[in-house]
């Protein structure tokens, strides 16, 4: 028997044909299955930046670039079969223990590519030009993967007949905030593709914590959604002894809580403590807010708004998947071009973002880094 090492080109070359069989079922074209293919064989094999050209230039010059170009921006194919379909991939292959809701930057240049506007970031500490969506993620013992995104429409581009025309935005489309972002992305796959109920994790600077725990438990989905600021909720807890009936902000409950962290994991402390929103009643979905500091840390370095029924328990591992889709969005997501798009229209965009998304599918299912080694085209 041969002791020959398999070489990374053929695992990928394989895991590509693998999925995408599946993938494109829905294309009733030949033709576009095999462009399908040959996009995400570009977005793997393609040194530097993804764009249609220095992909066709990889994998067989102008007439594959008019036609890859035509595929993403002008075609009629429906992307939302082609990401439920990469969804149920990935249950057969990589069950998910959880879901993550994550958004994506893209820095612009200009104000004509769909969605793009100027905003704050937190995060930069600085206004950005920039698009922003959402992504859904399904999160394994050692396989993230995005399944679905959500362009995030901001007011001025609702209203302005001109822009929405010319990007060709659904007529359906309305205002949103980001947490309607959020819900909609998760309700339009999670529950529409009935995929199992699984905890979601958010941990995003503008959604709403309550909007959002309260949204997806609507929807049947269980979540903990990162509490950024100082939210107001009332103590509705017994443990937490003289604050019962009170309104405190997160913040401060966390602060009373003192005495309720323990030990987990012997990395964290964490505490959880019964509460409600100001102004209801005893009944709707029961609610805890969730802090997780060090060891010798005086103040929780995160705090977490969840429906869970036993979030102290779940609280390291559900939020830690949150960190792990971070770093593989950097690693993988970002490194197949996911952010790479130039065209202007709404659905060239996810059309674009679908197929990445298959990119990263396929780098980490195969356990091969996306690299440009994939030279024969599938």
């Amino acid at each position: 028997m041969s002791t020959a090492l398999i070489h990374p080109e053929a695992v990928l070359h394989d895991a590509l044909q693998d999925l995408c069989a599946p993938l494109f079922a829905s294309l009733r074209r030949s033709d576009q299955r095999r462009r399908g293919t040959e996009y995400i064989h570009g977005l793997l094999s393609t040194h530097g930046r993804k764009s249609i050209r220095n992909m066709a230039a990889l994998i067989g010059g102008s007439s594959t670039g008019q036609s890859l170009h035509h595929f993403i921006c002008s075609s009629t194919w429906d992307w939302i079969p082609v990401r439920r379909a990469m969804a149920e991939y990935l249950m057969r292959s990589a069950p998910p223990q959880a879901y993550v809701a994550r958004p994506m930057t893209i820095p612009k240049v200009g104000r004509h590519s769909v969605g793009v506007s100027r905003y704050f970031s937190a995060d930069e500490g600085q206004a950005l030009n920039a698009q922003r969506a959402i992504g859904v993620w399904g999160v394994a013992d050692t396989v993230t993967a995005p399944l679905n995104w959500r362009l995030f429409l901001p007011q001025v581009w609702i209203k302005d007949g001109l822009r929405r025309n010319q990007a060709s935005i659904p007529y359906e489309a309305e205002p949103e905030t980001i947490s309607d972002c959020v819900l909609t992305a998760c309700s339009e796959s999670l529950v529409d593709w009935e995929l199992p109920p699984l905890p979601v994790v958010v941990d995003i600077d503008e959604a709403d914590p309550v909007a959002t725990v309260l949204g997806l438990h609507a929807q049947g989905l269980p979540s903990m959604v990162r509490v950024h600021g100082e939210l107001p909720l009332t103590v509705n807890d017994p443990a937490l002894t003289g604050h019962s009936a009170r309104r405190m902000t997160a913040p401060e409950i966390m602060q009373a809580a003192r005495a309720l962290f323990r030990p987990v994991a012997r990395t964290a402390l964490v505490a959880s403590v019964g509460v409600r929103v100001p102004g209801t009643g005893p009944g709707g979905a029961p609610l805890s807010l969730v802090g997780i500091t060090a060891p010798g840390r005086r103040e929780p370095a995160e705090l977490w708004l969840t429906d869970l029924p036993h979030p102290t328990a779940a609280a390291l591992r559900l939020t830690g998947f949150a960190r792990r889709v971070d770093q593989d969005f950097d690693e993988v997501t970002a490194q197949v071009g996911i952010r790479d798009y130039v065209g202007r229209s709404y659905s060239g965009w996810h059309r674009h973002t679908t197929l990445a998304s298959a990119a990263h599918t396929v780098s980490v299912l195969s356990g091969v880094s996306a690299a440009p080694q994939l030279r024969q085209a599938c």
